[in-house]
């Protein structure tokens, strides 16, 4: 039997698919055990569970799982990245079974510095499900730490780190904002609001409004309920002014999404207030993605499409 088991292995979840020969999906499953989160038994443990039942597949991973907190640390490649220098970088390891683990490399932005680990995978598998993307493309992954990242001639060129998510996170359960403001509602108006607000704080930067989350709410002018979506819109808004505004991610190429489609619907609205168009994100990147890393380095062979011949994959 061929195929293969694909393994999308970040900081708080772990995802597998088992790809047949051709790269078609046959199954996948999820576990909350990222690599700071692990079962009794750890990453051996994990990958058994998850993998109960499959057949001895080659298996290949992506993601914090080659980190330094991670299975194996495997070093970055630096930027400009296509896929020959990442299947260079590849690493493996010996799990108790008995098999091997290959793990892909993250990538390295030496003008930061920023890293990034899984994403990359991700833009691969996006760029061979829509080749017209690999010649000259932006790209937006929201998250916890979103990156914007720059393609061309198949190569990761350029990226930045956001902390948008995270920054949320921390001031809506750690901070004065999101005291006593537990009963969030569906208030879209509020989160375009936020949008607005930093779009329009100029070179005062959305810093300069975060407490407006506040006292708009005890002025009455915003519901209690609704200070988490206006906070949430000022941040997304605030990563949309200062990405553009540096002017590393040209407005007139190709933006495309990757990611969870409901946070990906809020990037979409904040990209008109911006004039930036977003596609649709791509479902299952990381799995597509690693299946081409796996076809490339020989790993597994397809009876499936490949990637276009005059275009490279990152």
């Amino acid at each position: 039997m061929s195929g293969l088991i694909a393994l999308d292995w970040g900081t708080s979840q772990l995802r597998a698919y088992r790809l047949d020969n051709a790269g078609l999906i046959h199954d996948a499953r999820t576990r909350p055990w990222g690599v700071r989160h692990l079962p009794d038994g750890g990453f051996d443990a994990a990958l058994a569970d998850i993998t109960t039942g499959w057949p001895a597949l080659p298996r290949l991973a992506c993601g914090m799982v080659g980190s330094r907190q991670g299975w194996l640390e495997v070093p970055y490649v630096d930027l400009p990245a296509d896929l020959d220098r990442l299947g260079a970088g590849m690493r493996q390891l010996r799990a108790a079974d008995g098999l091997d683990v290959h793990i892909v490399p993250g990538l390295r932005n030496p003008h930061g510095p920023d890293v990034m680990r899984g994403e990359e995978t991700q833009i691969i598998g996006a760029m061979a499900l829509q080749p017209s993307l690999a010649a000259a493309s932006n790209w937006i992954l929201p998250g916890t730490h979103s990156k914007w990242a720059s393609v061309r001639n198949g190569a990761v060129t350029d990226f930045c780190t956001l902390m948008t998510g995270e920054l949320f996170s921390l001031l809506w359960n750690h901070s004065i904002l999101g005291t006593g403001q537990r009963d969030a509602l569906a208030t879209p108006d509020a989160f375009e609001r936020g949008i607005l607000a930093a779009r329009d704080s100029d070179a005062e930067g959305a810093l300069s409004r975060l407490f407006s989350a506040r006292s708009l709410m005890l002025e009455g002018s915003l519901a209690p309920g609704a200070v988490s979506e206006y906070l949430s819109g000022l941040l997304i808004g605030e990563e949309f002014r200062i990405a553009l505004a540096a002017r590393r991610f040209p407005p007139n190429e190709p933006f495309q999404l990757i990611g969870d489609a409901a946070l990906c619907d809020r990037y979409r609205l904040a990209a008109s207030h911006f004039g930036v168009t977003l596609r649709a994100p791509v479902v299952d990147a990381a799995a597509h993605g690693l299946w081409h890393i796996a076809h490339h380095i020989g790993l597994v062979s397809s009876n499936g499409p490949s990637l276009p011949k005059d275009s490279k994959s990152c």
